[in-house]
Formats: C-alpha cells, structure tokens, sequence
C-alpha cells in the first residue's frame, strides 16, 4: 500500500499542532518519524489511519482520499488494510492471548485458528494463547499487540511508541519482532519514536517539527 500526505495541516483551535506536512511511503517501506515532544507525532499517525481530522492538505491509502470518505469508510478501509500497535497495548483484559490476537479476523468474519497460533509463534509466544493478558510482562503485551496488528495481513502498519514503557533489552526484542513481521509481509511500517535505537532500524527517517517535516 502507498501512502501520501500532502501539505497536511493540524489546528486545536488557533495552536497550531503542525502545518505543511507532506510525505510518501512505498509500499514495503520502512519510515521512522522522530521529533520532540508535543510536535504532533501521534496525532500525525492518528490522521494517516484516519483516527483523527485535519485541517488542511490530504491523506492517501493506496490512493484513495481518506478525506472524502465518511466514519464508517474509514474504518472498513481500516479493518482490511491498516494495523496500528499503540504504546499502552489496548488488549482486551477479559480475553485470553489468542482471542485478543484474532480479533480483527473476527471482525472480517474470519476464523483461522492456526494462523493465530503461528503468528503467536512467529513473535515468540508460543504456548501463551490460553493465558489472560495480566498474566504477561509487559514486553509479551506488545508483542500481543504487534500480533494482533498483523494478522489480518494489512498493507500498511502505523506504530505508536511501541517499545516506549520497555527496558532496553525487551524494546529491542519487541522490535525485532516487529521488524521481522512487517518484512516477512511486505507491509509498510510508519513508526513514531522517541528512541534513536528504534529509529536506526528503519529505511528512512523523518523529523517532524511544528514548520513541517524533513528527512
């Protein structure tokens, strides 16, 4: 999937949050986007999942205009071909691993219970369907979520600070996870970072500021 911001533009009221934001990313690729606090990293990737409104410029997938689409458009263009990983894991507490992972099968009315397992497998949590998400470390949690984000085999991957609660050494793992995953589906990841480690794994970087974005 394709993805082109062009000249994009975000206001609460008269702060601006960013201004003049344009960007592509191909289809495979890789893209990190690093920037200070308060810059509007995640409200950015809210807008390229169509999560949030903007106020000026526009947002592709594959070519189709999120900005002429209604709510319900958005999120049926979501289901099939985005995945987002959030920093806070948003698993469902009341769902065992497994469930929490085939959720977006179940909302495209599918069932593959062994694409679960594998997928749980490939991010190593093999063994761990069964358990309930207060079981599992934090590390585990967003491997879940990195699960959960791919296997649907969208196009397009958005990830929100995914390794920032983690230690070192659980972050780079979470990461190698992740990497692998988006490589092995030849899916596109956009990657929101504070972390200079995380950002020095991707294609390109980009440097969004409040007068745009650089790389």
């Amino acid at each position: 999937m394709s993805l082109i911001v062009q000249n994009l533009g975000k206001h609460y009221g008269d702060l601006a949050v960013f201004s003049h934001v344009s960007l592509q990313v191909a289809p495979g690729e890789f893209v990190a986007i690093v920037g200070e606090s308060g810059v509007g990293k995640s409200t950015l990737l809210n807008c390229m999942a169509g999560l949030d409104s903007w106020d000026a410029g526009s947002v592709s997938l594959d070519g189709v205009d999120l900005g002429t689409l209604s709510d319900d458009q958005r999120a049926l263009l979501r289901r099939e071909k985005v995945g987002f990983v959030f920093q806070a894991f948003h698993v469902l507490p009341h769902l065992d691993v497994a469930q929490n992972v085939a959720l977006p099968l179940l909302l495209l009315g599918q069932h593959d219970d062994a694409r679960v397992q594998a997928m749980l497998a490939a991010v190593g949590l093999a063994g761990l369907g069964a358990r309930l998400p207060q079981q599992l470390s934090g590390g585990q949690l967003q491997r879940v979520a990195i699960a959960r984000a791919l296997i649907h085999r969208p196009s397009l991957l958005l990830a929100d600070e995914p390794t920032g609660n983690l230690d070192p050494t659980t972050a780079a793992r979470v990461m190698d996870a992740l990497v692998a995953q988006t490589r092995e589906h030849g899916a596109a990841l956009v990657l929101v970072t504070h972390s200079e480690t995380a950002a020095a794994r991707a294609d390109r970087v980009l440097h969004l500021s409040s007068e745009g974005i650089t790389g």
